[in-house]
């Protein structure tokens, strides 16, 4: 019997070891560049604050005219300038940061009634969930709680997915990018107690999971759905380069949102999907050696092809958590590979000069090549998830 409880012991605590959390060393001088990217950020962003009319939202600049092109607040970008004003004043403690944000909540908040769009996640949670982190307050709970009703609206249970884009009547149109709205949901279960939202959140990711993903484990951009019987009938693309090609910043969505579905349920698949998207990504063949990835993995004219610096943020963020819940081997993989990543952001090449790109962080964006609109430019949500991945460098180093 002592012996039995012997073995029984010592194969819990292999068990407990092999699952401890890998401790990351960080390149001290990678962390002296973040907090020099933090200050460089700030000012920039105070040139964008200064510049921006009142009642809009920054969606991009063009360096070669020198002129803004800004969006309302319906815009599915507009939290990420508010979040990342919220980030930076976390991390610079700039009163003048914090303000601007509070203003431009203001003309935000109406959104949370906006029934006609998905993407309520990037547009109410980065900006008014960063807010509540910082100084929770019931009126923040209350705007995110209205917009995780208004997102819930766009659910079928027929095809068990929130609607992307309002298509032909017998269209359900459904994008990859969708997986990124789901934490407004998981959080308003967590604070309302309302277990629909978490259920709605789940039953997404599960269909997600179930038909996006090719052998391969790359997704593909667009799936229409028959929207009674929810039976897929076309699988496609609207940003990337071909309906079977390997949209960058697609396959990042997917690698962030199952890595953060993940965080909020606990269920091993959702761990299992994130890391066979993480495979694919750092096995393609087509991943460039800085690991500033394509705007398409299948662009034909790699390595010729535009990169896409939010895409490669957005990855930098996600390899980064998911390298806290995988083995060993893995988890240093994936933190060497956002390492590089943010050293090279951080570099000339891809980090804005202080005082130039219009008050951006971050240059060479792809957004919509096939549309020919956003091409090698600053994109608002490449900046946002690289002071985000640099805040989360900080903190899983222990800094």
């Amino acid at each position: 019997m002592i012996k039995k409880t012997v073995v029984s012991f010592v194969l819990f605590a292999l068990i407990i070891a092999a699952n401890a959390q890998v401790k990351f060393k960080a390149d001290k001088k990678l962390l002296q560049t973040i907090e020099q990217n933090f200050t460089d950020a700030a000012a920039q962003y105070k040139v964008l604050a200064k510049n921006l009319p009142v009642d809009k939202f920054p969606k991009t600049y063009f360096p070669t005219t020198g002129k803004y092109e800004w969006s309302n607040s319906d815009w599915w970008c507009s939290g990420f300038y508010p979040g990342t004003l919220l980030y930076l004043y976390q991390q610079t403690k700039d009163t003048a940061l914090y303000s601007e944000a509070n203003r431009i909540l203001e003309v935000l908040k109406k959104e949370q009634y906006n029934k006609t769009t998905h993407d309520l996640g990037f547009m109410m949670y980065c900006s008014f969930g960063n807010a509540n982190t910082i100084a929770p307050s019931q009126t923040y709970k209350d705007i995110l709680l209205t917009s995780a009703k208004s997102l819930s609206t766009r659910f079928s249970p027929a095809v068990g997915c929130i609607k992307s884009w309002d298509g032909k009547p017998n269209e359900y149109l459904v994008i990859i990018d969708n997986m990124m709205n789901l934490k407004l949901l998981f959080w308003a279960t967590q604070v309302s107690g309302d277990s629909s939202f978490y259920k709605i959140a789940v039953t997404h990711a599960n269909t997600t999971m179930k038909n996006h993903f090719r052998a391969d484990n790359s997704s593909y951009h667009v799936l229409n759905y028959n929207a009674t019987t929810g039976e897929v009938i076309k699988k496609k693309t609207a940003q990337g380069f071909a309906d079977e090609s390997a949209w960058g910043r697609g396959q990042a969505w997917g690698l962030y949102g199952y890595t953060e579905t993940y965080r909020e349920t606990k269920e091993k698949k959702y761990l299992e999907q994130a890391d066979k998207i993480a495979q694919y990504i750092l096995s393609h063949p087509n991943f460039a050696k800085d690991k500033i990835t394509y705007w398409d993995f299948n662009a034909p004219d790699i390595p010729a092809s535009l990169r896409d610096a939010s895409a490669a943020a957005i990855m930098a963020s996600a390899f980064l958590e998911l390298s806290e819940y995988v083995n060993k081997k893995k988890a240093n993989q994936y933190f060497k590979t956002a390492e590089t990543i943010l050293k090279n952001l951080s570099a000339a090449d891809y980090k804005t000069a202080p005082g130039t790109n219009g008050g951006f962080i971050i240059k060479h964006c792809v957004g919509h090549m096939p549309n020919k609109t956003e091409i090698d430019v600053p994109l608002t949500y490449a900046d946002y998830y690289f002071v985000e991945a640099m805040m989360r460098y900080k903190k899983i180093t222990g800094n």
